[in-house]
């Protein structure tokens, strides 16, 4: 009975001890987490305190690395409180707000088909590769194939009025000529004479080894664009019914076919970087196959007309891409709108080079 005692004894101190060793090696560990955390936060705060203070010029330099590397406009809050900034400043409000202005109701005139210039000049003709007036200051005037003659910002204007708004042409002294024209200048006032910015304009995209095909264009429209434009290309107007919040793409409404998105070169490279809404460059949602199909589907649509006979004097400068003949390069009207485009281009390249 007494063994059995000493034993008992025996194993209840072992269990005291084991006991004791645990919680001490259960205090010694949190203290090392205590420590470990304190060093950690002490050198943090060293460092924070003996950071080497930024240079100015480089911070300076990494804000200016972190600008875009295209075209940006100036901001419409520099527009100067001035009889020229008020100029300006309708000028981008006709850009923005045409219909209400000008179109078959407009306040001031009726000269065009209901769309506003910036339902085509994305963002009142600011936005990068949005179809924006960038460069149109910086390169104006100058010799266009397409009239045959020397073209300055009023030509332009009224080229996109007849074609784009299927309208009629402005009076070139009229203050609303002159406020769209300021307003092109303002916005390019950045960019040098002769130069052309990047970002500017329409991108162009590479031409594919095909041709563009409507039907697989017609898929692309109905699952990336009809939500908007509705399936039937014919748009949808803002509650007001003076002004579209998403433009007809064709039919009686839209742009003619003299105008320059007609051109698939030109629409393709629209939507890629634009569309579908809330598309920006240099992000995009669309392949350049795709853009290249639903160009090709909507621009196969019925739309308005134009009478085209004096446009490209000279047929040999005709675009790629023109889809009118007569035509100088021996490929048919098919090929010039559809493509492939690569054929047409090398043999043009191919005539340059036997002519010199």
């Amino acid at each position: 009975m007494k063994s059995d005692n000493q034993n008992n004894d025996t194993l209840i101190l072992t269990i005291a001890k084991a006991t004791q060793t645990i919680v001490l090696l259960f205090v010694l560990a949190i203290l090392v987490v205590v420590i470990g955390i304190i060093e950690a936060n002490t050198h943090a705060i060293y460092k924070a305190f003996n950071q080497p203070e930024m240079n100015t010029t480089d911070s300076l330099a990494q804000k200016q690395e972190a600008k875009p590397d295209y075209w940006v406009a100036p901001d419409v809050a520099t527009i100067p409180n001035s009889p020229e900034g008020e100029l300006i400043k309708y000028g981008r409000e006709l850009i923005a707000h045409t219909a209400k202005y000008l179109g078959p109701e407009g306040s001031v005139m009726q000269i065009s088909n209901g769309m506003n210039c910036q339902n085509c000049h994305l963002e009142a003709g600011t936005k990068p590769y949005g179809n924006n007036y960038g460069s149109v200051a910086s390169t104006y005037p100058k010799f266009r194939a397409r009239s045959g003659t020397m073209e300055n910002i009023y030509k332009r204007v009224n080229d996109c009025f007849e074609r784009s708004l299927n309208g009629k042409p402005l009076d070139t002294n009229s203050k609303e000529m002159q406020a769209i024209k300021i307003y092109i200048e303002w916005l390019g006032k950045g960019v040098p004479k002769g130069k052309e910015a990047k970002g500017s304009g329409i991108v162009d995209l590479p031409f594919l080894d095909r041709a563009a095909d409507p039907v697989r264009g017609k898929i692309v429209y109905e699952q990336k664009c009809a939500s908007c434009h509705k399936k039937d290309g014919s748009g949808e107007l803002k509650p007001d019914g003076k002004e579209w919040l998403y433009p007809p793409l064709w039919g009686e409404k839209s742009y003619n076919h003299g105008a320059g998105l007609y051109r698939l070169s030109r629409f393709a490279g629209y939507v890629k970087y634009n569309m579908p809404l809330g598309v920006s460059y240099p992000e995009s949602q669309l392949t350049d196959e795709e853009a290249w199909d639903v160009a090709a589907y909507i621009n196969s649509m019925p739309r308005p007309s134009k009478d085209l006979s004096k446009d490209w004097p000279d047929i040999s400068k005709k675009p790629l891409d023109h889809p009118f003949g007569p035509f100088a390069d021996g490929f048919d009207e098919k090929q010039h709108k559809f493509g492939p485009f690569k054929p047409i281009k090398e043999k043009r390249e191919t005539r340059t080079k036997q002519r010199k």
